[in-house]
Protein backbone atom coordinates (compact mmCIF):
# COMPACT_ATOMS: atom_id res chain seq x y z
CA UNK A 1 0.00 0.00 0.00
CA UNK A 2 1.28 3.35 -0.78
CA UNK A 3 1.19 6.19 1.66
CA UNK A 4 2.00 9.41 0.74
CA UNK A 5 2.37 10.80 4.21
CA UNK A 6 6.22 12.14 4.17
CA UNK A 7 8.85 10.35 6.45
CA UNK A 8 10.85 11.54 8.87
CA UNK A 9 14.24 11.04 6.50
CA UNK A 10 11.96 12.81 3.95
CA UNK A 11 11.40 15.32 6.28
CA UNK A 12 14.96 15.84 6.57
CA UNK A 13 16.21 15.96 3.21
CA UNK A 14 17.45 19.04 1.35
CA UNK A 15 18.98 19.67 -2.12
CA UNK A 16 22.78 19.83 -2.10
CA UNK A 17 22.09 22.50 -4.29
CA UNK A 18 20.46 24.98 -1.82
CA UNK A 19 22.46 26.22 1.20
CA UNK A 20 21.13 28.42 4.00
CA UNK A 21 22.80 32.40 4.26
CA UNK A 22 22.97 33.61 7.50
CA UNK A 23 20.82 37.21 7.68
CA UNK A 24 23.60 39.49 7.50
CA UNK A 25 24.32 41.62 10.85
CA UNK A 26 23.53 45.12 11.26
CA UNK A 27 26.15 47.26 13.02
CA UNK A 28 25.27 50.45 14.57
CA UNK A 29 26.90 53.51 13.00
CA UNK A 30 29.90 54.97 14.79
CA UNK A 31 28.83 57.75 16.77
CA UNK A 32 29.35 61.17 14.66
CA UNK A 33 31.76 63.65 16.81
CA UNK A 34 31.93 67.05 15.61
CA UNK A 35 35.82 68.07 14.81
CA UNK A 36 35.95 71.67 17.49
CA UNK A 37 38.04 74.31 15.27
CA UNK A 38 40.04 76.93 16.55
CA UNK A 39 37.59 79.69 18.06
CA UNK A 40 40.01 82.77 18.15
CA UNK A 41 37.33 85.35 18.49
CA UNK A 42 38.69 88.21 15.23
CA UNK A 43 38.66 91.64 16.31
CA UNK A 44 42.04 92.69 15.07
CA UNK A 45 40.65 92.90 11.31
CA UNK A 46 38.20 95.23 12.53
CA UNK A 47 40.57 97.42 14.06
CA UNK A 48 42.74 97.33 10.90
CA UNK A 49 39.19 98.39 9.05
CA UNK A 50 38.51 101.21 11.32
CA UNK A 51 41.77 102.55 11.42
CA UNK A 52 41.64 102.27 7.48
CA UNK A 53 38.23 104.00 7.39
CA UNK A 54 39.51 106.82 9.92
CA UNK A 55 42.73 107.72 7.91
CA UNK A 56 40.51 108.04 5.26
CA UNK A 57 38.27 110.57 6.66
CA UNK A 58 41.44 112.18 7.46
CA UNK A 59 42.24 112.43 4.04
CA UNK A 60 38.71 114.28 2.83
CA UNK A 61 39.03 116.61 6.43
CA UNK A 62 42.74 117.96 4.31
CA UNK A 63 41.53 118.27 1.42
CA UNK A 64 38.61 120.04 2.20
CA UNK A 65 40.09 122.26 5.07
CA UNK A 66 43.31 122.94 2.81
CA UNK A 67 42.25 121.95 -1.10
CA UNK A 68 44.64 118.91 -1.43
CA UNK A 69 45.28 115.65 0.83
CA UNK A 70 48.14 116.47 2.39
CA UNK A 71 47.69 113.15 4.53
CA UNK A 72 48.32 111.56 1.13
CA UNK A 73 51.01 113.26 0.58
CA UNK A 74 52.79 112.54 3.25
CA UNK A 75 52.66 108.97 3.54
CA UNK A 76 52.01 107.50 -0.19
CA UNK A 77 54.83 105.46 -2.07
CA UNK A 78 56.67 108.10 -3.93
CA UNK A 79 60.02 106.56 -4.82
CA UNK A 80 62.15 109.75 -4.47
CA UNK A 81 61.09 110.55 -1.10
CA UNK A 82 61.79 106.91 -0.34
CA UNK A 83 65.22 107.25 -1.85
CA UNK A 84 65.56 110.25 0.32
CA UNK A 85 64.82 108.96 3.54
CA UNK A 86 60.96 108.81 4.20
CA UNK A 87 61.33 104.66 4.68
CA UNK A 88 57.68 104.92 6.61
CA UNK A 89 56.22 105.31 3.20
CA UNK A 90 56.79 101.44 2.39
CA UNK A 91 54.25 100.48 4.84
CA UNK A 92 51.80 103.70 5.45
CA UNK A 93 50.22 103.54 1.83
CA UNK A 94 48.55 100.57 3.27
CA UNK A 95 46.34 102.35 4.99
CA UNK A 96 45.15 105.28 2.67
CA UNK A 97 43.19 105.11 -0.59
CA UNK A 98 42.54 107.11 -3.76
CA UNK A 99 38.58 107.34 -3.66
CA UNK A 100 35.64 106.08 -1.80
CA UNK A 101 35.07 103.54 -4.45
CA UNK A 102 39.17 101.81 -3.72
CA UNK A 103 38.34 102.04 0.03
CA UNK A 104 35.13 101.04 -0.54
CA UNK A 105 36.22 98.07 -2.71
CA UNK A 106 39.34 96.90 -0.31
CA UNK A 107 37.64 97.10 3.09
CA UNK A 108 34.89 95.02 1.68
CA UNK A 109 37.76 92.44 0.52
CA UNK A 110 39.35 92.60 4.13
CA UNK A 111 35.94 91.69 5.63
CA UNK A 112 35.57 88.75 3.31
CA UNK A 113 38.96 87.07 3.88
CA UNK A 114 40.36 88.26 7.40
CA UNK A 115 38.21 86.85 9.51
CA UNK A 116 38.43 83.34 9.04
CA UNK A 117 42.08 83.73 8.52
CA UNK A 118 42.02 85.70 12.22
CA UNK A 119 40.38 82.51 13.40
CA UNK A 120 42.84 80.08 12.19
CA UNK A 121 46.12 82.15 12.46
CA UNK A 122 45.42 84.06 15.37
CA UNK A 123 44.78 87.44 16.21
CA UNK A 124 48.66 88.64 16.66
CA UNK A 125 50.12 86.38 13.92
CA UNK A 126 46.89 87.77 11.46
CA UNK A 127 48.48 91.18 12.13
CA UNK A 128 51.82 90.56 11.67
CA UNK A 129 50.99 88.65 8.43
CA UNK A 130 48.56 91.53 6.96
CA UNK A 131 51.74 94.10 7.58
CA UNK A 132 54.27 92.36 6.51
CA UNK A 133 52.40 91.45 2.96
CA UNK A 134 51.45 94.93 3.19
CA UNK A 135 55.19 95.85 3.15
CA UNK A 136 55.76 93.30 0.70
CA UNK A 137 53.53 94.61 -1.97
CA UNK A 138 54.75 98.59 -1.28
CA UNK A 139 58.60 97.01 -2.08
CA UNK A 140 57.79 95.43 -5.09
CA UNK A 141 56.00 98.39 -6.02
CA UNK A 142 58.92 100.71 -5.35
CA UNK A 143 61.41 97.96 -7.33
CA UNK A 144 59.24 97.59 -10.71
CA UNK A 145 57.56 100.94 -11.02
CA UNK A 146 57.94 104.45 -10.12
CA UNK A 147 54.30 105.53 -10.05
CA UNK A 148 53.24 106.48 -6.46
CA UNK A 149 50.47 104.98 -5.16
CA UNK A 150 48.30 104.16 -2.10
CA UNK A 151 45.78 101.18 -0.90
CA UNK A 152 45.08 98.11 1.15
CA UNK A 153 45.15 95.57 -1.87
CA UNK A 154 48.84 94.71 -1.36
CA UNK A 155 47.96 92.90 2.05
CA UNK A 156 44.46 92.00 0.77
CA UNK A 157 46.20 89.90 -1.87
CA UNK A 158 49.04 88.65 0.69
CA UNK A 159 45.85 87.27 2.86
CA UNK A 160 44.84 85.87 -0.42
CA UNK A 161 47.88 84.12 -1.29
CA UNK A 162 47.98 82.84 2.58
CA UNK A 163 44.38 81.38 2.41
CA UNK A 164 45.46 79.41 -1.16
CA UNK A 165 48.82 77.99 0.89
CA UNK A 166 46.25 77.05 3.98
CA UNK A 167 44.03 75.34 1.63
CA UNK A 168 46.44 73.41 0.03
CA UNK A 169 48.62 72.41 3.03
CA UNK A 170 45.35 71.66 4.71
CA UNK A 171 43.09 69.29 1.89
CA UNK A 172 43.69 66.38 4.43
CA UNK A 173 42.32 67.29 7.37
CA UNK A 174 39.77 69.84 5.52
CA UNK A 175 39.05 67.38 2.67
CA UNK A 176 36.66 68.94 -0.17
CA UNK A 177 36.28 71.83 1.65
CA UNK A 178 40.15 73.47 1.69
CA UNK A 179 39.68 72.03 -2.62
CA UNK A 180 37.06 74.10 -3.29
CA UNK A 181 38.53 76.96 -1.28
CA UNK A 182 41.92 76.16 -2.92
CA UNK A 183 39.81 76.63 -6.08
CA UNK A 184 38.08 79.91 -5.65
CA UNK A 185 41.73 81.67 -4.19
CA UNK A 186 43.00 80.72 -7.48
CA UNK A 187 40.22 81.88 -9.71
CA UNK A 188 40.01 85.08 -7.56
CA UNK A 189 43.91 85.79 -7.48
CA UNK A 190 43.93 85.10 -11.52
CA UNK A 191 41.25 87.64 -12.31
CA UNK A 192 42.41 90.58 -10.07
CA UNK A 193 45.63 90.13 -11.53
CA UNK A 194 44.41 89.97 -15.36
CA UNK A 195 42.22 93.23 -13.64
CA UNK A 196 45.30 94.74 -12.41
CA UNK A 197 46.67 95.65 -16.07
CA UNK A 198 44.72 98.34 -16.58
CA UNK A 199 45.97 101.56 -16.40
CA UNK A 200 46.35 103.49 -13.30
CA UNK A 201 46.38 99.77 -11.13
CA UNK A 202 49.65 98.97 -9.43
CA UNK A 203 49.81 95.14 -10.37
CA UNK A 204 52.90 95.21 -9.01
CA UNK A 205 51.79 96.03 -5.66
CA UNK A 206 49.18 92.99 -5.38
CA UNK A 207 52.35 90.46 -6.98
CA UNK A 208 54.56 91.36 -4.17
CA UNK A 209 51.73 91.23 -1.78
CA UNK A 210 50.57 87.97 -3.00
CA UNK A 211 54.40 86.46 -2.82
CA UNK A 212 54.65 87.77 0.37
CA UNK A 213 50.98 86.37 1.82
CA UNK A 214 52.42 83.01 0.14
CA UNK A 215 55.69 82.79 1.59
CA UNK A 216 54.25 83.47 5.45
CA UNK A 217 51.83 80.77 4.63
CA UNK A 218 53.94 77.77 3.43
CA UNK A 219 57.17 78.78 5.99
CA UNK A 220 54.78 79.40 8.86
CA UNK A 221 51.02 78.88 8.38
CA UNK A 222 48.89 76.78 10.25
CA UNK A 223 49.01 73.31 9.34
CA UNK A 224 45.87 71.48 11.42
CA UNK A 225 46.17 68.06 12.73
CA UNK A 226 42.95 65.89 14.42
CA UNK A 227 43.53 65.39 17.93
CA UNK A 228 41.26 63.26 20.00
CA UNK A 229 40.16 64.17 23.62
CA UNK A 230 37.52 61.95 25.38
CA UNK A 231 34.47 63.56 24.19
CA UNK A 232 35.26 65.11 20.98
CA UNK A 233 38.03 65.85 18.28
CA UNK A 234 39.55 69.33 17.61
CA UNK A 235 41.74 70.46 15.27
CA UNK A 236 45.22 71.77 16.55
CA UNK A 237 47.87 73.44 14.94
CA UNK A 238 50.95 71.26 14.43
CA UNK A 239 53.57 74.75 13.87
CA UNK A 240 54.61 77.00 16.47
CA UNK A 241 54.72 80.61 16.68
CA UNK A 242 58.60 80.22 16.84
CA UNK A 243 58.04 78.64 13.25
CA UNK A 244 55.61 81.24 12.24
CA UNK A 245 58.13 84.15 13.32
CA UNK A 246 60.54 82.84 11.18
CA UNK A 247 58.40 82.61 8.38
CA UNK A 248 57.56 86.53 9.47
CA UNK A 249 61.67 87.06 9.52
CA UNK A 250 62.44 85.12 6.23
CA UNK A 251 59.76 87.40 4.19
CA UNK A 252 60.80 90.85 5.72
CA UNK A 253 64.36 90.01 4.92
CA UNK A 254 63.76 89.23 1.21
CA UNK A 255 61.97 92.32 0.44
CA UNK A 256 64.02 94.28 3.23
CA UNK A 257 67.50 92.98 1.69
CA UNK A 258 66.14 94.18 -1.86
CA UNK A 259 64.81 97.38 -0.80
CA UNK A 260 68.08 98.09 0.90
CA UNK A 261 70.12 97.21 -2.17
CA UNK A 262 68.07 99.63 -4.47
CA UNK A 263 68.50 102.24 -2.16
CA UNK A 264 72.57 101.68 -1.99
CA UNK A 265 72.71 101.21 -5.27
CA UNK A 266 70.79 104.15 -6.18
CA UNK A 267 70.66 106.55 -3.40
Amino acid sequence: MNNNTPTESQNNYRDPNEYSVEPPVQQAPPPQRMVRLPNNKPFVVYLIMGITILAYLLQIGSEMRVGYEDISFFGMKINELIYAGEYWRLITPVFLHGSLMHIAFNMYALYALGPQLERFYGSWQFLLLYLTCGFGGVVASFVFTTAPSVGASTAIFGLLGAHGIFAYLNQKTFGERAKRSLRSVVQIAAINLLIGFTPGIDNWGHFGGLVAGAIVGWFGGPVFKIAEDELSLRAKNSRTNDQFLLAIFITLALFGTTTAYLLFTNG
